[in-house]
């Protein structure tokens, strides 16, 4: 059985060369721990589903040059033309879009005027049809009828206008009503004016997703018809066609009103990733850093065990004229450095905690879950036994006379 004796004693004779070996683990273990753990909250963000047909969607706008007249009938005309563009499924406007620029966002209660909301949602203003166009699909209730549906213009004059239906995420449903069928029942926006929830969809984002939990799906949709003015319209079409349709939109709109600019348009795919290209760009700079402290841990430790390789030729050279066994010469390099390792992934861990305390406060991120630090310990520990693989295979390899002359 190998003893530790001799391999304590030799490190305290080499007390700086281990503790700096120590000090580099130790880093690498913290910043490892929280870098992984970023990444992988990014890559959960990156993946978040919006419940949009994304693929199938693009979006244009469009705003006046000057006084355009009458802006509701402009945009029944424009939905009316883009509708007939060849390869548009459906055509919808609506007042914010995911992944976009602007957000609108309210409280939410369960009676007239409540003091603190029960919940804050992101509100989308559309008219029929705007469901099945972004293709968010409907677990319970259905779409607005045309009855319910106000145009913006006309809501903008009244306060506390009463809309009679609002459509809820499953997400809103479960949080307002935890238990309970949300079709029919009442809720609060805007003053005293109840609305009924007349349809529940299983998800639709808010514009601006920010931890890709569920809060991020806490909307509302609101029975309001914007103007192209105040709007943005969303065609569905098959994601092939989509550069096609969205060229061919933007001249049937130009043809029904020249005397508008056209404003950002695109495909949803494209405005999403534009949205994450910032998470992409951490993921891949977080991975690099990784990358990097790994491989220099690596080169540290083999630079290390091949140094002591060469200090302890003799001492090899009498445990082999002692006996010891190439298969006991390697067991104690690769012990050495187990030894080494796991004080360095203690002291590591107590800075990935540290660490993480900073980043909770300085930036809110989550806290760090406690399966990262054993993982990164294992890891750790493999690439030690790995990298010192090769010099202990050397010094094991070493002939007993040969190692006795120091050669």
């Amino acid at each position: 059985m190998l003893q530790l004796r001799p391999i304590l004693s030799t490190l305290r004779r080499h007390r700086t060369a281990a503790l700096l070996i120590v000090i580099e683990i130790a880093l690498t273990c913290a910043i490892v721990c929280n870098s992984v753990f970023l990444i992988a909250n990014r890559i959960e963000r990156l993946q978040f589903g919006s419940g949009l047909a994304d693929a199938e969607l693009v979006h244009l706008g469009t705003r006046s040059i000057g006084n355009d007249g009458n802006a509701v009938a402009g945009t029944r005309e424009d939905l009316a033309a883009l509708r007939a563009v060849p390869g548009v499924k459906s055509a919808a406007i609506l007042s914010t879009i995911p992944f976009g620029h602007q957000s609108r966002n309210s409280g939410v209660g369960l009676v007239p005027n409540q003091p603190t909301p029960t919940i804050q949602v992101s509100m989308y203003n559309g008219d029929v049809g705007l469901v099945s166009t972004l293709g968010v699909k409907m677990v319970a209730g259905r779409d607005f009828r045309p009855d319910e549906v106000v145009d913006e213009d006309e809501f903008d004059k009244v306060d506390d206008f009463p809309l009679p239906a609002v459509i809820v995420t499953r997400a809103v449903a479960e949080r307002l009503f935890p238990g309970k069928d949300a079709i029919g029942q009442a809720i609060y926006i805007f003053g005293t004016s109840p609305m009924r929830i007349v349809g529940v969809a299983d998800r639709l984002t808010s514009p601006h997703p920010d931890s890709g939990g569920v809060r991020d799906l806490y909307s509302v949709i609101l029975p309001i018809r914007p103007t192209f003015d105040g709007g943005t319209y969303v065609l569905r079409t098959d994601p092939a066609q989509r550069d096609t349709v969205l060229k061919a939109a933007v001249a049937a709109l130009d043809k029904v009103n020249p005397h508008r600019v056209a404003q950002e348009h695109g495909t949803f795919e494209d405005l999403r990733g534009d949205y994450y290209k910032t998470d992409l760009a951490m993921v891949w700079l977080l991975a690099g850093v990784c990358v990097a402290l790994l491989v220099v841990t690596a080169f540290g430790i083999v630079g290390l065990a091949s140094f002591w390789v060469q200090q302890r030729t003799k001492m090899i050279g009498t445990r082999r004229a002692l006996g010891a066994t190439r298969g006991q010469i390697l067991r104690y390099f690769q012990t050495e450095n187990l030894l080494l390792t796991s004080a360095g992934i203690a002291l590591g861990m107590l800075g990935a905690f540290a660490i993480n305390q900073w980043l909770m406060t300085q930036y809110e991120l989550p806290r760090l879950p406690a399966m990262y630090l054993p993982l990164g310990a294992l890891a750790l520990w493999a690439l030690g036994q790995i990298a010192v693989l090769a010099p202990a295979r050397r010094a094991a390899a070493l002939p007993p006379a040969h190692a006795m002359r120091g050669i």
